[in-house]
Parts: C-alpha cells; sequence; structure tokens
C-alpha cells in the first residue's frame, strides 16, 4: 500500500501505463524500460480509443464493373455458370468453348463476345488473348474451367493417355498464364482463377494421372501468384468435390446419385453455381489479400473423418 502512495511499483506502472496511452493515441513512444502489470493493462483497455478505421463498401467489392474477364470452357457447367456470375457483378465475357454452338449460347446470355479455340495450341491462345484485348478493352481476369478427366488404374494408363491428360489439365493452363499475364502486366495486374479438384488433394480410384495433374496445377498457380504479384497479379484454385455438371448427371443413376449424396457431410453433392460462387469471390476486389491458394468446394469431404469412431 505505502509503495503505491509513495510513487514506487504502482505509481511507475501507471505512469508507463498513461504513456502507453498517448501513444496510441498519436504521441511520443513510450519508456522502453519495465512492464506493466496485468491489471493496469486491462485498465488501459478501456480507455483506448474506439475503432474509428474505415468501413468499406462490402457489396461494392463484389462488383465486376466494366471489367474484362476471359472464361475458358464457358460452354456448360461450371463455365457457363461462372460466366453468369461474372456478368451479373457487371463484368465484360469473353466466352471460349471448343464447340461454337456452346459459346455462341453463353455469350447470348450473357451478352458477352463468343469465341472458338483449341487452348491447348499457343497460337490460338495467344489470338484469343489479342482478340479478347481488343473487343473487351481490357483483360483484367481469366477463369480456366477446363479440365476433362480420365479413368484408368495406374497398371493400365498407357503413355498416350498420361500425355493426354496433362494436355487437358496443365497446358491450357501454363499457356493462358503466361500470355494473359504478360498483357495484365502491361494494363496494372488482375486475378487468374483455375478449377483443380479435391483429386488433387487425396487420392480416388481410377484416378491417378487425373489427381497428378489436378495436383501440378496447384502446384503451377502458386508459382504464378508469387511471380506475378509484383505486377498486381493474384491467382487462386478452387477444388471442386463431386459437381452435377451435365457430363456427370448423365451418368449417374438415381442408385448412384443416392450413394454420392450420402458420402458428403451436408447431405448432397455440389451443383455448377457453387463454382461460380467461389470463382466469383476469387474474382472480385474483396478478395484482393488473397493469392497463392485453392479453395475447396466439396460440402466437407475432404474434412471428414474417414472411419468410425466407434
Amino acid at each position: 500500500m505505502g509503495n503505491d502512495r509513495d510513487g514506487a511499483p504502482g505509481r511507475r506502472q501507471d505512469h508507463r501505463a498513461v504513456g502507453l496511452l498517448r501513444f496510441l493515441r498519436g504521441g511520443p513512444p513510450p519508456s522502453q524500460s519495465g512492464s506493466i502489470s496485468i491489471r493496469t493493462a486491462i485498465r488501459l483497455g478501456s480507455l483506448t480509443m474506439a475503432d474509428l478505421s474505415p468501413v468499406p463498401d462490402y457489396a461494392g467489392l463484389m462488383r465486376l464493373d466494366d471489367k474484362g474477364f476471359i472464361v475458358l470452357g464457358a460452354g456448360q457447367g461450371m463455365g457457363r455458370q461462372s460466366s453468369h456470375a461474372l456478368a451479373q457483378m457487371g463484368a465484360k465475357v469473353f466466352c471460349v468453348d471448343l464447340e461454337q454452338e456452346r459459346a455462341d449460347q453463353v455469350a447470348n446470355e450473357v451478352d458477352g463476345t463468343p469465341w472458338v479455340a483449341d487452348i491447348t495450341k499457343r497460337d490460338e491462345v495467344q489470338t484469343l488473348v489479342d482478340e479478347a484485348g481488343r473487343a473487351m478493352g481490357s483483360v483484367d481476369g481469366i477463369v480456366d474451367i477446363v479440365g476433362v478427366s480420365g479413368w484408368s488404374g495406374v497398371l493400365d494408363i498407357d503413355d498416350a493417355e498420361w500425355d493426354w491428360q496433362f494436355d487437358m489439365v496443365l497446358r491450357h493452363a501454363y499457356l493462358i498464364s503466361q500470355i494473359a499475364g504478360r498483357a495484365m502486366k502491361e494494363t496494372g495486374g488482375g486475378t487468374m482463377v483455375f478449377i483443380a479438384s479435391v483429386s488433387g488433394l487425396t487420392a480416388a480410384p481410377n484416378h491417378a494421372h487425373y489427381g497428378a495433374a489436378k495436383a501440378g496445377l496447384m502446384a503451377w498457380m502458386q508459382s504464378v501468384a508469387i511471380e506475378l504479384a509484383p505486377y498486381g497479379i493474384r491467382a487462386n484454385c478452387v477444388a471442386p468435390g463431386t459437381i452435377l455438371t451435365p457430363r456427370m448427371e448423365a451418368l449417374f443413376d438415381d442408385e448412384r446419385r443416392a450413394i454420392n449424396n450420402a458420402a458428403v457431410p451436408l447431405g448432397h453433392m455440389g451443383v455448377p453455381s457453387d463454382i461460380a460462387g467461389a470463382v466469383l469471390f476469387l474474382s472480385a476486389p474483396i478478395s484482393n489479400f488473397i493469392s497463392g491458394r485453392t479453395l475447396v468446394v466439396d460440402g466437407g469431404v475432404d474434412s471428414d473423418f474417414p472411419y468410425d469412431p466407434m
């Protein structure tokens, strides 16, 4: 008691607290010697200024007004839904597909520009990026949906199927990253979102070459994110679980659908719009501090404990 009144330890702690409080309010830094008690720190916390930092327009940070986006594989499923999601937020969409009819249909739906290309060929990717820049004014974002999967066991995959699988998953990602990345570097930045797969994160029967290619895609994306970050370019992946695209719908009878629904903690498989929502989030300014990451969208399957806990 006497020490506090006489200006020893207790009062010294109060002086340090006052000095720290002044510093928090814009004054000079306090003395570095000594420390304050827990009790004084708690009291100090109640005296600090209210948080007056600006609050963003969070809804506005989802907007993509007048931004130009190239969607590879726009013709159906996740690509079509992603095109709609981007367009609804104000983006201009360059709808690329291997088939003219599908490209035309989606472009008509989103008031975009249709384009047909084989995106495993460098000259065709260069042409589509150049034309997209002319049509939209700039290329501000890439969404790469393309990635058909093959089904073969490890002991049965032949060289042709292996090479085809990696071309279908990785070659176009390499080409569009490089060619569109150069364009974005010149115009001040942009975003890239690649569709990976949970097959690249965990093993799936008869899916080894597809999983290896998708794992490679996620590794590629991380290098793109790091190397292009100085130019204001972000890169991320979305890793879907089982998604009921038109192609998958055709493969599932009622029994198989029920089995797959039961395997998902949320109780059902995903639909293409689930992936489009993730694509939109990673493409929009609201995710401006996210780069080099893979967002898993699988209803919780990747987090589920696979064993019976008794």
